[in-house]
């Protein structure tokens, strides 16, 4: 075992491909896997089984998109796809979205033949700290005629105006939604879930798997994303019947132990540090310093899980982490290998295993599919929007089953579900060390 380096990040992306049987040889042609039985997506976890969509995880992306192997033709007129994130302002819900978009559009113009073989452009439009950047965003798309669907990374600034400006005029495409908001819109499909709908089954890992009583929460109370995902939490853990003390603080604060302290970490069954990247470092060192260093006690979200990270600690924090898309390394995931061999080329080590350059990928992925099957000469609002809604998977990097509509108060809403894994601590045998804690499980009934 040992640690994970910034130099040695990319050596071990590298070393994670050659163990997994992948070649830097086009995706075209589908990845060599060994059949595998799916995860049943239940309200009650497994402690074992395949990640991702055990056999039926997608592992050709060219058949899945339905392109046509090779570049897209740069002499055809482009395609358009609208993308907006939250990012250069103080906070950045999902800082590495655009980065997995940009990767999806960079690969499938190179190999999947764009859009029908037309070259794909992706129109970015970013909301830094300000309501008013909403509006602003969706303007700028309306104005383009030849935009015919928008992707959203993780946005939690600036929803209510966006959406209320484009006034359902064009679909919005989502990955993991970061408000309230997106789950209500008749115009979006969230196909990663949001938070309200895929951090409750905390609640359920707590009462089924660790059987804890009480659970200690602290987050960055100036985030608006990551406090309606505290709130989710929350909700989950006591809708499972587990007490919790949750305590949010200020992201200027760096010293966490008193934070940690006044939520009961120290006594508390279950910790729960939830932030973004920027205090994955803080926590972490907090929690060693109060002696809290048990990982499977200490349970969190995937957002820790980058090379920004590695660089504070030099080695991801030992937690157990919760996700409701693949996981980067995981050995028990088909689908994994693909995106790892893609991500090689057309990404840089620090963005490929964070959990939104994952997300975006995949939701950029399903998105040129759906073009695809509407036709590039049939390209329109309404009929992207249709396909969208009636997508049941299987969903590139996502989870097993996709329900959009599921929830009549989110009918936006297409996934409910994560699988949580314990990472051990450095490489053994060029793979991070992944223990699968739950296979896919949802909110506590």
């Amino acid at each position: 075992m040992r640690r994970l380096s910034r130099i040695g990040f990319a050596a071990v992306a590298a070393a994670l491909l050659a163990a997994a049987g992948c070649s830097s040889s086009s995706s075209s042609s589908s990845t060599s896997v060994a059949t595998l039985t799916p995860v049943p997506s239940t309200s009650a976890p497994a402690s074992a089984g395949t990640g991702g969509q055990g056999a039926q995880s997608v592992t050709d992306y060219l058949t899945y998109v339905g392109g046509t192997a090779g570049p897209a033709n740069q002499s055809l007129p482009p395609v358009y796809i609208g993308f907006v994130n939250q990012q250069g302002g103080p906070t950045a819900v999902g800082l590495l979205a655009t980065a997995g978009a940009e990767m999806a559009v960079k690969y499938a113009n190179a190999e999947l033949g764009g859009v029908g073989g037309h070259p794909i452009q992706l129109v970015t439009c970013f909301i830094a700290s300000a309501e008013e950047e909403g509006t602003t965003c969706a303007q700028k798309f309306l104005a383009d005629k030849n935009i015919h669907v928008v992707d959203m990374g993780g946005v939690a600034i600036g929803v209510q105006s966006f959406y209320a400006t484009l006034h359902g005029a064009l679909p919005v495409i989502d990955g993991v939604s970061a408000t309230p908001i997106d789950t209500t819109q008749p115009n979006a499909v969230i196909l990663f879930g949001d938070a309200t709908h895929i951090l409750p089954p905390f609640g359920t890992y707590a009462r089924d798997v660790l059987h804890a009583k009480t659970a200690a929460l602290v987050y960055p109370s100036g985030n608006a994303g990551i406090v309606i995902g505290a709130g989710a939490i929350k909700q989950g853990l006591e809708a499972a019947g587990v007490t919790v003390k949750s305590v949010g603080y200020s992201e200027s604060t760096t010293d966490l132990t008193s934070v940690l302290t006044a939520a009961g970490a120290q006594t508390a069954d279950m910790v729960i540090p939830y932030s973004d990247t920027a205090g994955c470092v803080n926590l972490a060192k907090s929690l060693t310093a109060l002696g809290i260093t048990d990982p499977k006690k200490i349970v969190s979200a995937p957002l820790c899980l980058n090379g920004q990270v590695i660089a504070g600690l030099g080695d991801w924090p030992h937690w157990t982490y919760a996700i409701a898309s693949s996981l980067f390394g995981d050995p028990t995931d088909p689908g994994m290998p693909p995106y790892m061999t893609v991500a090689q080329k057309y990404s840089t080590p620090a963005n490929a295993p964070d959990p939104w350059n994952i997300v975006n990928f995949g939701q950029l992925l399903t998105t040129i599919k759906i073009m695809n099957e509407v036709g590039y000469a049939s390209l329109s609002p309404s009929a992207i929007l249709a396909k969208a809604k009636v997508f049941t998977g299987p969903q590139a990097l996502g989870a097993p089953e996709l329900a959009c509509g599921k929830y009549s108060t989110a009918p936006a809403v297409c996934n409910d579900t994560i699988q949580l894994f314990e990472y051990a601590g450095g490489v053994t045998k060029g793979r991070p060390n992944w223990v699968k804690m739950s296979g896919w499980i949802r909110p506590p009934s």
